[in-house]
């Protein structure tokens, strides 16, 4: 997909993990001023240098999209070093291995110590606030930066999961259905400014935070990644760049009337019945 964000200021949340970096790279290719945060600040500038060696424009920060106080340090950097905010990307996101269930149902003659009743509030907080609040707290920052300015838009990233709970991870679950929720809420609250607010369900990516559960050690599918490619009808994971014409799409002022969805990304998941 070929548009022009010529001088657009984007900043992109997790903007240097698997998903997070082809969005960095697209947006880069079409001219944009691209800022990569994220924890690891080494791996943000690292790959802003990439881009800066293939022709394009960005720098990695560090900041904590938890923490109010590291993404208002974080903004500051940025309106001095390109500006203010454009288009934001809530790309940040993940589960937690001690909020996920041995078994899919629960059976009482065949407990196990991981079930929903072990399940510790501290993970299930650890998920909740890296997703739901990592999408909540990084949008107050930098939506202030679009207040009174035309063609400013965001875009968070929600699941599948969100449209179906998915088996064994219901914090994950629970965290992408609040973002769709309040994406759409937020389309509302926004929409005398213009500041149009959409997201995108993700189907079935191979990440860090999920490809234990979906692949074993030697690359074959799990049970459950055999499960995955049952019921998702184009058969295979998705790639980082199958995201990304729908991310430039919803960003580009072509798509000026469209405010409050999330478009499923999910090679059909969302849509077959199994039946």
């Amino acid at each position: 997909m070929n548009v022009n964000f010529n001088d657009k200021v984007i900043v992109i949340t997790g903007g240097a993990g698997i998903l997070g970096a082809g969005f960095s790279k697209a947006f880069a290719k079409q001219g944009a001023k691209v800022v990569i945060l994220g924890r690891d600040e080494a791996k943000a500038q690292n790959l802003a240098s990439q881009i800066i060696a293939e022709g394009g424009t960005a720098i990695g920060l560090r900041a904590d999209v938890t923490n109010l106080d590291s993404l208002k340090e974080a903004r500051d950097f940025i309106n001095e070093k390109f500006g203010k905010t454009d288009i934001l990307i809530n790309a940040a996101g993940g589960n937690h291995p001690d909020s996920v269930t041995s078994h899919e149902v629960f059976d009482i003659e065949n407990a196990v110590d991981k079930d929903f009743f072990s399940l510790t509030g501290e993970s299930i907080r650890f998920v909740m606030d890296l997703n739901f609040m990592g999408t909540l707290l990084p949008i107050q920052v930098f939506a202030k930066d679009m207040i009174g300015r035309k063609d400013c838009s965001i875009v968070n990233i929600s699941s599948v999961a969100a449209f179906h709970p998915l088996t064994k991870i219901p914090a994950y679950s629970a965290a992408k259905a609040a973002i769709a929720s309040f994406t759409q809420w937020l389309a509302v609250y926004f929409a005398k400014e213009q500041i149009r607010v959409n997201a995108i369900a993700p189907g079935f990516f191979l990440t860090e935070q999920n490809r234990f559960l979906l692949t074993k050690e030697d690359g074959s599918l799990t049970e459950r990644g055999e499960k995955v490619m049952r019921n998702t009808p184009m058969g295979r994971f998705g790639k980082p760049e199958d995201l990304q014409s729908t991310l430039l799409w919803l960003c580009h002022s072509d798509a000026a009337f469209v405010t409050g969805i999330t478009v499923p990304v999910d090679g059909g998941f969302t849509a077959y019945g199994v039946v």
